[in-house]
């Protein structure tokens, strides 16, 4: 059982959990922002396109309301509108990745001078090099 507990207190403590929490928060922060997006910014728009006229409430009425029965319908606008927020989620998150990736490389090619390069990517960097000029020398001297 101490053990377990160890093991579980390292996890806890080394970060995974602790960035597993961060993520979260951020996702949840991130989700605002793109409902708000969503909302207030892209579906306005699409109304006035549309002549006021609500994704929510397209339906296709299979039976109609009378007074014995129910109105029977499939509401297609809802999904509709959701496809809408899942493309522009897709779409933002694939924007904000390609930045950050972008970003990452900055920082990773051990010749830009603009990012600090992490002492870790520059010193294999440098094997890289001693490694090339070795198997350069080895190349010349068969020849």
């Amino acid at each position: 059982m101490r053990k377990f507990i160890k093991e579980f207190k390292d996890f806890a403590i080394k970060g995974n959990m602790i960035d597993m929490a961060i993520g979260i928060i951020i996702g949840t922060a991130f989700n605002a922002v793109v409902n708000t997006l969503v909302k207030r910014v892209i579906m306005p728009p699409l109304s006035v396109l549309t002549n006021d006229v609500s994704l929510t409430d397209l339906k296709y009425v299979l039976v109609e309301k009378t007074a014995d029965l129910e109105e029977v319908s499939i509401g297609y606008g809802e999904l509709l509108e959701v496809l809408v927020d899942f493309l522009i989620v897709a779409f933002t998150i694939f924007i904000v990745i390609k930045f950050v990736n972008r970003m990452r490389v900055k920082a990773e090619d051990p010749k830009n001078a603009e990012e600090v390069t992490p002492k870790n990517i520059a010193l294999l960097a440098r094997l890289e090099e001693l490694l090339e000029e070795q198997n350069e020398i080895l190349r010349n001297s068969k020849n």
